[in-house]
């Protein structure tokens, strides 16, 4: 069963964008924080495969709660040239990946790394909860290609 994917409009490393103005498949990466392992890994990762990502006609966007000038700071550090958005409108709530974690025993709300790889309809056509970073770009890419 898919599902319409909660529309939003965000600022980002490009610009404003707004999904539901984007008319193609998308891929929405939501990531914790900038600049720690696993998130940099994932990032890039998904900038290393943005040529095979555009050449299947597919949007990357990556999304966690910091602001632009972390954003522009992180994709600087490391030659990123992905699309990151500063989760300003509660974007991460509407997708149900902003939760509770424990981490040493202390409770925080954080985002949950997850992936959802939405169509040029507007309708989520697959989502990965708790992702795990190996490989992890390479199966969303795969099945982007499906699409």
């Amino acid at each position: 069963m898919t599902r319409t994917a909660p529309d939003f409009t965000l600022p980002t490393t490009d610009g404003e964008v707004t999904l539901s103005a984007l008319k193609q498949p998308v891929v929405l990466y939501f990531y914790p924080r900038d600049d720690t392992p696993g998130c940099t890994l994932e990032a890039q990762d998904f900038h290393r495969l943005s040529p095979e990502f555009e050449a299947a006609g597919v949007r990357v966007i990556g999304i966690s709660k910091d602001d632009l000038a972390s954003h522009n700071k992180f994709c600087g550090k490391y030659g990123l040239g992905i699309t990151l958005a500063s989760d300003v409108a509660g974007v991460a709530e509407a997708y149900g990946v902003w939760v509770e974690k424990n981490m040493y025993g202390k409770k925080s709300m954080g985002i949950e790394r997850a992936t959802f790889l939405i169509d040029s309809e507007g309708r989520i056509a697959q989502e990965w909860r708790k992702v795990k970073v190996p490989g992890h770009a390479e199966t969303v890419l795969d099945a982007a290609r499906e699409l």
